[in-house]
């Protein structure tokens, strides 16, 4: 007789409720595609045709900065000639194609308090435009509001906006690619709350439980460190219950709540990585996506001047993507060429090794590198991002999108 056997029930029993909660709390990555960004406008200025007039101006801005090779090659972003040409006519197709990928209708800091009456029609108004858009085939993939957070001098008119915007939507259809924005959260209890009200949505609207979910905006130092010394992010993801889609991080709020000076407030200070490694490893394996945050540096006014805002804004995309952020903000139409231009890059510059290494893994060949399950999956995701943001083309990969989405561990 073995010597664990007398013991094996007292295992399983030990064991069982644990298994069931990480189960529940860790699914694993969410399946189906990521957007490379967020494109917030104030919601007033919101029409049918804004993602077109969008990508309308990032072409112009290209033609008057100097041309896509100029982005491309004076910024370092990609120095084979080649890779020039196939990178720039990706990118003006692109802009042309789908400029934006994720379009939250901002009734929070980028619109204010206007007064109900004001708020109530604007929410009307971006409802009548979302069916134009959808009804002429031209929304973006994703889209969706941020309304005004659960603190209390705005809660009310916050729920008023989701409740008027949600049950608007649902008369002419949900999107699929709908997405709730709820901001500067400071306690778990504003997640429950969240969930309270979605569920209180669901039933009177015919929806199937479940069915709305919602992004955290993390832009509170309260969101991150709770007032007992511990990170607050995996409860305020466990309250979600399964609704929490989304984590973006923003930049400005939670860089002026620690009081750090307006010139030093940005992506990258260590403050804010410091908030994004908690949202990392909070987030890993729960299904939540991240997203990284904005830079208020603008390509605009002179050649010299944009020339340094594409250059930052360029960097700052290269950064995230190579700490494990597919997804950012972007608050301006010039800052479009940059952004793809960027992501490009990163997905095509490490394309080749990629696609040698998981043919290797696939037919167990063999190579120079031994790659574990886990990098295999890795480089699976990596494949698939590509493909969907359109930096990788369908006939360069050599593999079925079927066998990488297993790789992951997606049957759909």
């Amino acid at each position: 007789m073995a010597a664990l056997d007398g013991i094996r029930d007292r295992i399983e029993a030990l064991l069982t409720d644990s298994d069931a909660t990480t189960a529940a709390r860790y699914p694993g990555e969410a399946a189906g595609r990521q957007p490379v960004h967020s494109v917030y406008v104030p919601a007033d200025t919101f029409d049918a045709d804004l993602p077109a007039r969008w990508g309308a101006q990032a072409l112009e801005a290209v033609e008057q900065g100097g041309g896509i090779g100029h982005l491309l090659q004076v910024h370092g972003l990609v120095s084979d000639e080649s890779e020039v040409a196939t990178i720039g006519q990706l990118v003006l197709d692109k802009l042309a194609r789908e400029p934006v990928e994720d379009l939250r209708i901002d009734f929070e800091d980028g619109y204010g308090d206007r007064g109900d009456d004001a708020e109530d029609a604007a929410v009307a108004a971006a409802v009548a435009a979302i069916g134009t858009a959808q009804a002429a085939g031209t929304a973006p993939p994703f889209l969706g509001i941020r309304f005004k957070c659960l603190e209390p001098d705005t809660r009310a008119r916050g729920l008023r906006t989701l409740e008027s915007f949600v049950t608007g939507l649902a008369s002419g259809g949900l999107p699929d690619g709908l997405v709730l924005t709820l901001p500067k959260v400071t306690a778990v209890a504003q997640v429950q709350a969240m969930v309270l009200a979605l569920e209180a949505l669901e039933g009177p609207l015919g929806l199937p439980n479940g069915r709305l979910g919602f992004e955290i905006q993390v832009e509170t130092p309260q969101a991150v460190l709770g007032p007992e010394g511990s990170a607050l992010i995996g409860p305020m993801i466990a309250a979600g219950a399964g609704r929490v889609t989304g984590m973006p991080y923003g930049t400005y709020d939670y860089s002026a709540s620690l009081g750090i000076a307006a010139a030093y407030q940005s992506m990258e200070h260590p403050a804010a990585d410091f908030a994004k490694q908690v949202m990392q490893v909070s987030a890993a394996g729960t299904g939540v996506r991240l997203s990284d945050g904005s830079t208020n540096v603008l390509p605009v006014g002179e050649q010299d001047e944009v020339d340094a805002a594409w250059a930052l804004h360029g960097r700052l995309v290269m950064r995230s993507l190579r700490r494990g952020f597919y997804q950012g903000w972007d608050m301006h139409p010039a800052q479009l060429p940059s952004r793809y231009a960027a992501t490009y890059a990163f997905f095509r510059g490490g394309l080749a090794d990629v696609l040698l290494r998981l043919e290797n893994y696939l037919n167990n060949t063999g190579g120079a590198v031994l790659d574990e399950p886990a990098t295999a999956k890795a480089m699976a995701g990596f494949l698939l991002r590509g493909l969907d943001c359109g930096a990788v083309r369908g006939s360069e990969v050599p593999f079925e999108v079927s066998a990488l989405r297993r790789l992951l561990g997606h049957t759909g």
